[in-house]
């Protein structure tokens, strides 16, 4: 769901110029790492950041890694942008970005790690192909990681849990640390907004990582 756009936003996000990137994402593929502090460190990207708290969250948490978010809506990405500016985060940077095009503007083996959070599940069997673990996006994905590169997974939604588990399988992924209930696991995790909000309902947080096939 989009939000309803704020115009105040198109200026006020420039306050935070340093952690944000808003255009002209074509002239960092095969560049990202230059853009932080330390470019040795691993690099990491969240396809749909949301108002920021996993991302601001993890680059508090993890400083020895880079993470770049991606979010298409400015009037959320705004409050993403805040937040890591205001924690003071070297390590994090956010961008306004549609991931449709994401091979435009990130390069073949370029990402250590993705993390796809709650994503659209995309529920009626015929808009299957946009789900963001649907077989050609994992095809995508996988161009873009290092050898043994990983996706993180979380979603709310049990029906595109499975629905992932089924295409991770079938393009070869390996995958590990499957839960169907997060929350009741000891795993380290970092929250988003939308988790915290359904997990104080009593919503089971279904969550995988996959490791990116050799052959790929």
């Amino acid at each position: 769901m989009r939000l309803r756009r704020k115009p105040w936003i198109d200026e006020a996000i420039h306050e935070y110029d340093s952690h944000v990137i808003l255009e002209n994402h074509e002239v960092h593929k095969g560049k990202w790492r230059e853009l932080f502090e330390d470019p040795t460190k691993p690099l990491y990207f969240e396809l749909g950041t949301g108002k920021g708290r996993f991302i601001a969250g993890m680059a508090e948490t993890y400083p020895d890694a880079n993470f770049v978010g991606f979010e298409v809506q400015l009037g959320v990405l705004y409050y993403a942008a805040q937040k890591v500016f205001e924690r003071n985060l070297p390590n994090a940077k956010v961008s306004l970005f549609d991931i449709a095009g994401i091979e435009d503007v990130v390069a073949p083996g370029e990402v250590d790690r993705f993390y796809i959070n709650f994503c659209d599940p995309w529920p009626k069997a015929r808009h299957a192909k946009r789900r963001l673990t649907y077989r050609t996006f994992l095809d995508r994905y996988a161009r873009l990681l290092k050898p043994q590169g990983e996706i993180h997974f979380k979603t709310d939604n049990e029906g595109l849990f499975l629905f992932s588990l089924e295409e991770f399988k079938e393009c070869g992924w390996t995958l590990k640390n499957v839960t169907y209930d997060l929350h009741s696991t000891d795993m380290p995790n970092v929250m988003t907004e939308y988790e915290e909000k359904f997990s104080k309902k009593g919503q089971p947080i279904f969550r995988l990582e996959a490791i990116k096939p050799e052959e790929a």
